[in-house]
């Protein structure tokens, strides 16, 4: 992770000119007061800092931040969260992430901490393992991003990807509100890598799409048994029929599909997958902790080459190591309906959803 912060000017005054020229064409708005800021008692346990309380935190502009480390919606806003919390920290700005599970994996704490080291996440962190935060704030979103004034009013929330500029400026209100001088009016620049880069959303034609039956949708195998070993056979019309049939998939092999996840109990296991999209994420892991599975994937039948995402290599390989997003499909160039599948070498494998960018 990059995140970077760039100041065209350097001049205190020529920054507030270009911000309040914003705030003047609709942007600057009076700020709502939409109730106190939430408590934090419910969390499970903290990262990087010891429990924070909204009394502990009164005199700071508090940004509160949910998120789940699979989440690529939410890892397409880290760069930019983590650039704020840069920036604007000495100027009186707090940021608390809160960690709220949407996969049973992800409530665990040696997971949450592995990965909140690994993406660079310094700031502290609620653990909200039983989402007592996160009815608090009755949250319903991944990510969902709540500022508070220094005296512990939420003064502005967004859910979901985007309105970057807009959430600064906020920040940047706040701060000068309270008092806060010296501060670089100009926005930050970030420089995504990986899962981080945002979608191409104008091709985009892919939804999130789980595989457990509690949520799944456009399962194309025909003959299915939940939560039970099941040996499923290939959809012939999805293979010949992109067109007719996109953001449908099927099964191959032995898998027992669960309410959460579909699991392969045999080597050569297979997921084919009809999408549009620049992008091709898969959330997984190994049924059992430690275990590696080998994986390889292709797309309409032939090797991947340039289009492979930053977890497999230009033939299509990988390992499944741990319960991650993995990154399998960034392709170059005009993006069309493509035909995606991925084998699984060794039994053992849990796949989760399939995200697109």
């Amino acid at each position: 992770m990059n995140a970077t912060t760039t100041s065209q000017s350097g001049n205190f005054r020529a920054g507030l000119v270009r911000t309040i020229a914003h705030w003047l064409e609709g942007d600057r708005a009076e700020l709502p007061d939409e109730g106190r800021l939430a408590p934090f008692d419910g969390a499970t346990g903290w990262l990087n800092s010891e429990p924070l309380t909204p009394q502990g935190l009164r005199g700071r502009v508090v940004l509160v931040d949910f998120w789940t480390y699979t989440c690529v919606n939410w890892l397409r806003t880290l760069p930019y969260v983590q650039a704020w919390a840069s920036k604007y920290e000495a100027a009186g700005l707090s940021i608390v992430g809160v960690h709220t599970p949407e996969f049973g994996f992800e409530g665990d704490l040696d997971n949450v901490v592995t990965h909140t080291r690994k993406l660079g996440v310094e700031y502290p962190v609620a653990v909200d393992s039983d989402y007592r935060v996160w009815g608090a704030f009755a949250n319903r979103y991944w990510p969902a991003v709540y500022i508070a004034d220094t005296e512990g009013r939420l003064r502005f929330h967004h859910f979901g990807e985007g309105e970057y500029p807009r959430t600064e400026m906020v920040i940047q209100q706040l701060l000068l509100d309270a008092g806060a001088r010296d501060i670089d009016l100009d926005l930050v620049s970030v420089e995504p890598r990986g899962l981080e880069v945002a979608a191409d959303w104008q091709s985009l034609r892919s939804p999130e799409t789980y595989l457990g039956y509690a949520q799944s949708s456009g399962f194309a195998s025909e003959g299915a048994a939940n939560d039970q070993p099941y040996e499923y056979t290939e959809s012939t019309t999805l293979r010949h029929n992109y067109w007719d049939r996109l953001n449908s998939w099927d099964l191959r092999g032995n898998w027992t599909v669960a309410r959460h996840a579909a699991a392969s109990n045999s080597s050569g296991a297979q997921i084919a997958f009809n999408f549009h999209a620049r992008d091709l994420n898969l959330v997984m892991g190994p049924r059992i902790r430690g275990d590696a599975i080998r994986f390889r994937i292709t797309l309409d039948g032939h090797p991947i080459g340039d289009a492979r995402g930053t977890d497999v290599d230009a033939e299509g390989r990988g390992t499944v190591r741990d319960q991650n997003a993995y990154q399998l499909i960034r392709q170059p160039g005009r993006i069309t309906d493509r035909r995606f599948e991925i084998e699984f070498l060794e039994a053992g494998a849990e796949v989760y959803c399939f995200t697109f960018g």
